[in-house]
């Protein structure tokens, strides 16, 4: 990590950047924040370790609207958000610099937590200079340990790839984390269910929604200046689960909203309070998108047109999809 802070010092002391957008230190060793840094001083609170998950391309829409080159630091997963909101005209490429940050999968704290280790005080091993094999916790119940394999964010073990679309510099090494895997698994087993069973699977996961918006708010697809469930002309703005609005509204629309624009980042379920894995909606429109349209990755350029903005006289006809559900 120093290397990446002694080159962010470089970069704010020349002017060529005056701010950077990364992660600071919270206040328990695995939860660090997104951060704007603007002087040295402040850098000493730069983190950037295996539990800094959060894609930080959303936050450059509004960096945008600021004087001078804001830095940002983006994962490898991170830069097809970063491509897409290019594409969409909602950030400014020549106003950011961009880092490519290196990757070695990103960890979730849940998982470990229920592995047994609770009261960490500290951990080592999930630097970015690291091995990434093995984790090691001090906590107030003794030294613990577990496999960094075993304990990542469900998105890394089904990556993209570990390639930055877009970067004006790399620092740090990325490793593959997805070993092969199907990304679409999950969606197929959802798909293979009678579907009485999938709306009872659905109602389930659901049903926990508290209409906190952390989903909507994290999602770089969502970036409408004001949302429809924002309004309250059609009473779409209560936040209680009184009946069965959340299973018949607020995911769906918002999925269908993004659906040909979602990266398939999986911030909406690693922020999530309830642990819906509110990415198998949007997943199960990649799925549907790149068999109806052939393969299509959201983001990994900034020219091509998303096959649900695109006319073509090769697209499915709408009975067809209809014939398939």
């Amino acid at each position: 990590m120093q290397e990446l802070i002694n080159r962010i010092k470089e970069l704010l002391a020349d002017k060529t950047v005056e701010r950077v957008l990364g992660w600071k230190a919270g206040d328990l060793s695995y939860n660090p924040e997104p951060a704007y840094f603007k002087t040295e001083d402040e850098l000493e609170n730069f983190v950037y370790d295996g539990f800094c998950g959060a894609n930080l391309s959303k936050y450059m829409i509004e960096a945008a609207k600021l004087e001078g080159k804001t830095l940002v630091c983006l994962k490898p997963c991170d830069t097809y958000s970063f491509n897409q909101l290019i594409k969409e005209h909602r950030v400014d490429r020549e106003k950011t610099y961009i880092i490519g940050v290196g990757c070695k999968g990103k960890l979730d704290i849940e998982k470990i937590k229920a592995q047994g280790i609770r009261g960490i005080t500290s951990v080592s091993g999930a630097e970015i200079d690291g091995d990434a094999e093995t984790l090691e916790f001090e906590t107030v119940y003794g030294k613990k340990s577990c496999s960094y394999n075993d304990v990542m964010l469900e998105r890394c073990y089904v990556c993209k790839g570990k390639e930055h679309v877009v970067y004006d510099e790399i620092i740090g090494e990325s490793k593959d984390t997805s070993e092969g895997a199907d990304r679409f698994s999950e969606v197929s087993r959802i798909e293979n269910m009678s579907p009485e069973e999938k709306f009872a699977f659905f109602q389930k996961e659901l049903s926990k929604c508290i209409r906190c918006n952390a989903c909507r708010n994290v999602c770089p697809a969502c970036s409408c200046r004001k949302c429809v469930f924002d309004s309250n002309k059609f009473d779409s703005a209560q936040k209680a689960n009184t009946d069965s609005f959340e299973e018949k509204m607020f995911h769906i629309i918002r999925a269908f909203h993004v659906a040909g624009r979602c990266t398939d980042c999986g911030e909406c379920s690693r922020v999530c309070p309830q642990g819906i894995p509110l990415h198998l909606f949007n997943r199960k429109f990649i799925k549907d998108i790149n068999e109806f349209y052939g393969e299509y990755q959201a983001g990994e350029d900034t020219e091509s047109r998303a096959p649900l903005t695109n006319f073509t006289f090769d697209d499915c006809e709408p009975g067809i999809v209809g014939e398939r559900g």
